[in-house]
């Protein structure tokens, strides 16, 4: 019988389940019934997920057994006999969580063991960012409440699952460089496949319903000129707080384009040029993009107006990424005239994550032909750190055969270092995947 240990937990699910089914929860109730399933792929993370759905049982089961009872007693009906009930309900979903804590339960979810921990913490973070966001907006933030009422939660799980799968491949440092351009690019080609569908009239794939053109420069250009609306400035501002200036190579609807047209040229060298117009070029449109919004606030010139100077702006940016990246292989844009790309890099020392260079580095060269932000060279290996157009894409690490430059956050080795910010960043990837629309 021990080795059928899983039938608790299996049932504990199902009963989280159907309660929810009840509840009227249709995702819910899906989500509960998905992870009963993966019991049986005996993933190592799906056990500490298990474990986190039980506990949250836990708490659900009680606050159900307060409004049961409350209920009872408030039109004088009998009540102990379900309180009893309810008592076992919540003794046999503790039950479920002390068989996934055992030892047989350890060596039962033995497949993909390494890493499980991290995948766990993605995974969880995801589903409690995307709660959080749900609960909080005063308005439908997820697609799926939008067009399938009730059914949110099943879009949240499944973005959970997808985040610890491709969190789990990118441990790796050569996952880390094939995927990175992938999602990066799978979340930009579905930010404006929701805009594109929302212009020609569905309106319900709009952030709001109202339309705010996608240019990165209107992060800044935009409160500027209305005198509020910060809500992308601090979104921004956080996300740079947490994971650094890897904004602008992980998560930016823009620099995935420009990332896209880089890699259709020749493979990047180090220029002194495009180092010269890291600072100048991106801190004369960082002016320009200040000044230009506060003089046309001045003059009240009406937004319908002024959107125009921005369409310009963008439309600069994109024959940079077509005509001038595409020859460099280099990310001409971002580097060298996005405005915002300078401020995620000044902003981005206040965070803790660096890119290190060891003593022992050989200085063979392979990692400058793998950054496409031209923040690494010879004059860098010396001083032991990129330049500061560094965004912490990670193609540097895995391009080390030697190991000798990787991730550095205080405190940790270079390999935790890393493994955390792979877990930060996925989660984030997958929250923006779910709320992030114009």
């Amino acid at each position: 019988m021990k080795k059928f240990f899983w039938i608790i937990p299996l049932l504990a699910l199902l009963l989280l389940a159907a309660h929810s089914l009840r509840q009227g929860d249709f995702g819910l109730m899906a989500s509960f019934v998905i992870l009963a399933g993966l019991l049986f792929t005996r993933q190592a993370w799906v056990r500490w997920g298990v474990v986190a759905a039980l506990l949250w049982g836990g708490f659900i089961w009680a606050d159900a057994t307060v409004d049961f009872v409350s209920f009872r007693q408030a039109f004088d009906l009998p009540w102990k006999r379900l309180t009893a009930i309810m008592a076992g309900v919540i003794v046999f979903d503790g039950f479920a969580l002390m068989a996934m804590l055992s030892q047989r339960a350890k060596d039962y979810f033995f497949v993909a063991h390494d890493k499980s921990a991290a995948r766990t913490a993605i995974f969880i973070l995801t589903i409690l960012g995307l709660a959080l966001a749900r609960t909080k907006v005063p308005f439908p933030v997820l697609l799926a409440d939008r067009y399938l009422p009730g059914w949110g939660w099943a879009e949240i799980f499944a973005l959970g699952v997808y985040a610890q799968w491709i969190g789990g491949r990118m441990m790796q440092p050569r996952g880390h460089r094939t995927l990175r351009p992938r999602i990066w690019g799978l979340f930009s080609v579905l930010f404006f496949l929701q805009l594109s569908l929302g212009l020609m009239g569905m309106e319900q794939m709009l952030m709001t319903g109202n339309l705010h053109l996608p240019v990165p420069a209107l992060i800044l250009g935009g409160p500027v000129f209305r005198g509020g609306g910060f809500f992308m400035l601090i979104l921004f501002s956080v996300t740079i707080f947490l994971v650094g200036p890897a904004w602008c190579s992980h998560l930016c609807y823009i620099g995935a384009w420009d990332d896209t047209m880089s890699r259709l040229g020749s493979r990047p060298a180090p220029s002194g040029i495009l180092r010269r117009l890291s600072i100048v070029g991106r801190g004369t449109t960082l002016l320009l993009t200040i000044a230009t919004a506060w003089i046309l606030r001045s003059m009240g010139m009406p937004g319908t107006s002024a959107v125009l100077f921005a369409v310009f702006f963008g439309l600069v940016g994109v024959g940079i990424m077509a005509f001038v990246s595409r020859k460099a292989g280099m990310m001409t844009h971002c580097i060298t005239f996005c405005p915002m790309g300078l401020i995620a890099n000044i902003m981005g020392k206040i965070s803790p994550w660096r890119i290190r260079i060891n003593s022992d580095c050989t200085k063979c060269g392979a990692c400058y032909t793998r950054c496409r932000y031209n923040a690494l060279d010879e004059s860098r290996m010396e001083l032991g750190r990129p330049a500061l157009s560094c965004t912490l894409c990670g193609d540097c690490v895995s391009a080390c055969v030697h190991k000798h430059i990787g991730y550095s956050f205080p405190g940790l080795s270079g390999e935790n270092a890393r493994t955390l910010f792979i877990v930060l960043v996925v989660t984030l990837h997958a929250i923006f995947l779910g709320v992030a629309r114009m």
